[in-house]
């Protein structure tokens, strides 16, 4: 098997038949490929959806979770159920484009320093989806982005440092880290840095991912030369408190992994406060949202 694709879903059926049609469309018949489609506990109707769509499709092996696991549970249990060379963490709100799976597979390949790699992402406006490519959150990159001096200073490489506004989307670049919605990698590093850290529910897993494979040698390569629209939000219109609960606790718990042993004490109650104001703007502005006036 040469590769093994995996797609978490959550209420999102027609979402994720479409990622799976495109799937099968980029590929073609030049790739031994297998779709892992990891249910968690969505509706007895989307389950139902699910199972009479894909239980007997070809490529395709579905697995219907009974409670909600979170993000990096489920692609966990496909990765170990998977059998390809290659593994491609994909979410099911995505459009993959022509050639993007071939390219993509054929460049990493080529290439045995690769950790992992992620095409360019593009967002249902036609404008970059920033999160294909990334800097690593420490500290000063993540008050530059707070206070939004990348977009002052856009080929700044000092406060570009999270979204790596310097360098030229459309160019080839080795970058800190990639999301998780088009993520491919060897099995070999997965064998050598392990799977993804389950603490993180549901975000922060990609990034902390990222991070352990830089750590452990490899490269991560932003490759341009593919493509996948990315329908983000598409699931979910208003964020619900459980996500923005969620959001920020992954952010508290990637610096006290990796971060906090290396900075004195202020800078970690700066970080503290600095994600508890965020998350509490966060929570005002998703009830007004919910309750206009």
């Amino acid at each position: 098997m040469d590769l093994s694709i995996i797609i978490v879903n959550y209420n999102t059926f027609q979402l994720t038949q479409n990622a799976v049609e495109s799937v099968n469309s980029s590929i073609g018949g030049a790739i031994e490929y297998e779709i892992i489609i990891i249910d968690n506990a969505s509706s007895e109707d989307t389950q139902r959806k699910l199972a009479k769509t894909f239980s007997s499709a070809p490529h395709v092996n579905l697995i219907l979770n009974r409670e909600n696991l979170g993000f990096s549970k489920a692609n966990n249990i496909g990765i170990r159920l998977s059998s390809g060379d290659y593994i491609l963490l994909l979410n099911s709100d995505t459009l993959v484009q022509d050639n993007c799976i071939p390219l993509c597979l054929d460049y990493i390949r080529h290439n045995e320093q690769i950790g992992a790699l992620g095409c360019k992402l593009l967002l249902e406006d036609g404008s970059l989806d920033h999160a294909c490519k990334r800097g690593f959150p420490t500290p000063d990159a993540s008050l530059y982005y707070f206070l939004k001096l990348h977009k002052l200073f856009p080929k700044s490489k000092r406060f570009g440092k999270y979204t790596l506004s310097y360098q030229d989307i459309n160019e080839i670049n080795e970058v800190d880290s990639l999301t998780g919605a088009f993520m491919l990698l060897p099995r070999s590093t997965i064998d050598r840095v392990g799977l993804l850290d389950e603490e993180f529910f549901m975000y922060g897993e990609d990034i902390d991912w990222c991070y352990r494979i830089k750590k452990a040698g490899y490269s991560i390569i932003y490759y341009p030369k593919a493509a996948t629209i990315h329908l983000k939000g598409q699931s979910s219109k208003r964020k619900k408190s459980k996500i923005i609960y969620e959001f920020h606790r992954a952010m508290l718990l990637f610096y006290n992994k990796h971060y906090r042993s290396q900075y004195p004490l202020w800078v970690t109650w700066l970080m503290y406060a600095g994600v508890y104001i965020k998350m509490t703007l966060a929570y005002a502005f998703n009830f007004l949202k919910k309750n206009p006036k």
